[in-house]
């Protein structure tokens, strides 16, 4: 039993808050998130946390600004209560795609929502599988950046045989991604070279290895609209690969996601809980993998002040 821990969760997934509090073997700390009439969120906490260790669980998915804004208020809500410290848990974290200007005259956004946390009051921030690493610079508070890999990399050992695998980036951005994978395993690589002519739209191009006779396991930090996903998965297939899954640790599944994956060679998709189902993302090919035993570990070693680098990998 942990004692000057108390755990918080906004709305965006309770589930994963109960998974990570049952295996820190603590109740989820009393909150009451409620919006007034205009949709202004309120929090109030319901218990003496003064001097406690307290983290925050809310990833900022969608709807990603309603979820960012209970996020900075309930911070807010903590330090004004005299929390020991703060730290926000955010498995997934929103505008991470926003790191940098793609033209001129644009925002980067993933820097203003690091400003915001911080100023809100957190002491700390852990983050899971960011889509770009150097999002951590950032932040002006410590960053731990954890990763999914242990989880996918289990999943992968139980059904397949190293031997018959080939591991494949969707893209020359996720080539270090897939590496560590196809390290691992001791297993080949292969590069999906591709244009992006427009946001959400791609061409696959040409593919950079060897598939065929192969069993493909394409992998991704996160499945969006899974356009990318099934084209990825169409090429693989043409190119004489034997079958096609895919790992992610994000499952956004906005618009035709699911309809896409459906539709396309998929055999299977694994994606983790870091970001809850959305409402008819269910299906038969979509199998979630649970990150709350890596995210309970890491809040037990920083309330203790221990070292958290053995799951940094």
């Amino acid at each position: 039993m942990l004692k000057s821990l108390a755990v918080f969760s906004g709305n965006a997934n309770i589930q994963l808050t109960e998974e990570i509090c049952s295996y820190l073997e603590i109740a989820p700390g009393s909150i009451k998130i409620s919006r007034f009439a205009d949709g202004e969120t309120f929090c109030s906490i319901n218990e003496n946390i003064r001097g406690v260790n307290c983290f925050v669980i809310q990833p900022t998915c969608k709807p990603v600004n309603e979820h960012l804004m209970e996020l900075l208020i309930i911070i807010d809500a903590l330090k004004r209560a005299s929390a020991g410290s703060i730290v926000g848990i955010l498995p997934y974290f929103g505008y991470a795609r926003q790191d940098r200007k793609v033209k001129p005259r644009t925002p980067i956004s993933a820097k203003l929502v690091a400003n915001l946390i911080t100023m809100a009051g957190a002491n700390r921030v852990l983050m899971m599988d960011l889509h770009a690493g150097q999002i951590q610079g950032f932040f002006d508070i410590p960053v731990d950046h954890l990763h999914g890999l242990p989880v996918l990399l289990d999943e992968i050992r139980m059904n397949f045989r190293s031997e018959e695998l080939v591991i494949v980036s969707p893209d020359a951005g996720g080539v270090e991604r897939a590496r560590e994978f196809s390290m691992r395993l001791r297993c080949p690589l292969a590069i999906i070279d591709k244009r992006r002519p427009v946001a959400n739209q791609c061409e696959i191009m040409n593919i950079v290895g060897e598939v065929a006779g192969k069993k493909a396991i394409i992998i991704d930090d996160m499945i969006d609209t899974a356009g990318t996903l099934s084209k990825a998965a169409q090429a693989v297939e043409d190119h004489g690969a034997l079958e096609v899954y895919a790992l992610a640790t994000h499952g956004i599944f906005s618009g035709k996601a699911v309809e896409n994956i459906n539709n396309s060679p998929l055999r299977k998709v694994w994606v983790t809980n870091t970001i809850p189902l959305s409402d008819g993302a269910e299906s038969e090919k979509i199998v979630q993998l649970s990150v709350g035993r890596i995210l309970g570990e890491a809040i037990k070693r920083i309330h203790h002040g221990d070292s958290i680098s053995s799951l940094f990998i």
